[in-house]
């Protein structure tokens, strides 16, 4: 009897082990295919994100990357204007960034006194959507803004074309300037050799785009590190949609003082769909 006791506490400790494994291989594909929890680190989303906010981001509606790879799984729907995004910032990709989708491939994007046009059209103003500092207007560029020497500022911008997949653009002086850092991220060198630029060590004067990109901008529009300073959103970084706050409190308090952490939950934003 003591025998068969000992070997029925064996198989039930066995199947727990098996049944955590499976949950935690099952939780494991959820985080890395369908859902992701991501914290707002800064105010560049807000009114419409507070720093603090946690959220749900759906990773499989864009077609979630299988790790340590480029490839990724076919999505259910493409990127559309005025989708608020996650994805991996160009710059650092160890960093995730959150802001909203403006323009996608192939359009056309200007800012005239902070409106905002996509192909000629005014682009409708996100709801909670603001200004903080002075309008800077046109005709006073800043060496900040992306690309050098265009003589573009945060609030006076463009006309400028959203690369496409397939565009066929030219390498002029303008175009290096606007061109190089997408070259070099498609995996090619470029530079300029007594005038003439080079690509993989070869004159060239135009260049062939090889994936889609996007324009991205906070809408906390004066305190936000977006496309305007640093360039197009490569698909590839695409990380998927913010979908839902599930928790939200106020990130300047520490955890070292719970009475008050516990205080500044802000219930009123649990469940908060995102758009």
């Amino acid at each position: 009897m003591g025998k068969g006791k000992e070997k029925t506490g064996k198989q039930h400790s066995k199947e727990w082990f098996e049944a955590l494994l499976i949950a935690l291989v099952f939780a494991t594909l959820i985080r890395v295919f369908v859902v992701e929890s991501y914290r707002i680190p800064t105010s560049s989303m807000e009114k419409t994100l507070l720093a603090g906010d946690f959220l749900f981001v759906n990773k499989y509606i864009y077609g979630a990357k299988v790790p340590f790879t480029d490839i990724r799984l076919p999505g259910i729907d493409s990127v559309e204007r005025g989708d608020i995004v996650v994805f991996k910032f160009p710059k650092d990709r160890s960093l995730n960034y959150i802001k909203r989708c403006v323009a996608i491939s192939g359009d056309v994007l200007e800012i005239k006194d902070r409106r905002l046009f996509i192909n000629g059209e005014e682009a409708i103003f996100p709801e909670h959507a603001q200004f903080l500092a002075d309008l800077m207007p046109a005709g006073y560029p800043d060496q900040q803004v992306f690309p050098r020497f265009s003589g573009f500022n945060k609030d006076n911008y463009g006309p400028i074309r959203v690369p496409r997949k397939g565009d066929v653009v030219t390498l002029n002086e303008k175009g290096y300037y606007l061109y190089a850092s997408l070259i070099t991220e498609e995996g090619h060198s470029i530079g300029v050799t007594d005038g003439t630029i080079l690509i993989d060590g070869q004159p060239a004067d135009t260049y062939t785009i090889e994936q889609n990109y996007y324009f991205v901008m906070g809408d906390n529009r004066d305190n936000s590190l977006d496309s305007r300073f640093w360039g197009f959103l490569p698909e590839r970084d695409m990380v998927g949609e913010a979908l839902m706050v599930y928790w939200s409190w106020n990130p300047n308090i520490s955890l070292l003082n719970p009475v008050e952490k516990l205080n500044s939950i802000r219930w009123q934003r649990t469940g908060l769909m995102v758009h």
